[in-house]
């Protein structure tokens, strides 16, 4: 291929860049030792004016020592549901370099309970985690007075 047509193609084709670039010292970064501490972290992270009004989906990235990379918003739904996509979860982990994720969502009706459609999700990103070496921790369901941990209940 000559010089002319090699610029054409790579003025095409868009670069993909991975990188991560935190915002402060490791040392402030909380890290996370029981479902309670990240719960305490995901509310003083949390939009309050959406906790109970629209169903949302994050995921908290985690370090090898379990320290917080930080907390995606994956997606915003209606009042009794959203869609948790594996792609954009997964990617998020393989470009902060996660050694592990929290999976997250609220339930606006304030019950802290996991539905059918939350369990077969936890079961479902728990094997692609460990397909890709980057597991799944927990899955918390937040509310606005308490919270479901996966983890603490045995379900993962």
């Amino acid at each position: 291929m000559d010089t002319q047509s090699k610029n054409i193609v790579s003025n095409k084709v868009a670069e993909i860049v991975l990188c991560y670039r935190p915002k402060v010292k490791l040392s402030q970064v909380p890290k996370i030792t029981s479902s309670k501490e990240a719960y305490d972290v995901l509310l003083e992270n949390w939009d309050k004016s959406k906790l109970q009004f629209v169903e949302q989906f994050k995921v908290m990235l985690l370090n090898r020592s379990n320290r917080v990379l930080g907390v995606v918003d994956v997606s915003t739904g209606g009042t009794s549901g959203t869609v948790a996509d594996p792609k954009i979860i997964f990617a998020a982990a393989v470009k902060s370099n996660s050694s592990g994720m929290i999976l997250v969502h609220n339930h606006p009706s304030g019950n802290r309970f996991p539905s059918n459609a939350d369990n077969n999700l936890t079961e479902r990103m728990v094997k692609l985690g460990k397909l890709m070496e980057l597991p799944v921790l927990d899955h918390i369901i937040v509310t606005s007075e308490s919270y479901y941990s996966y983890a603490d209940e045995g379900g993962l």
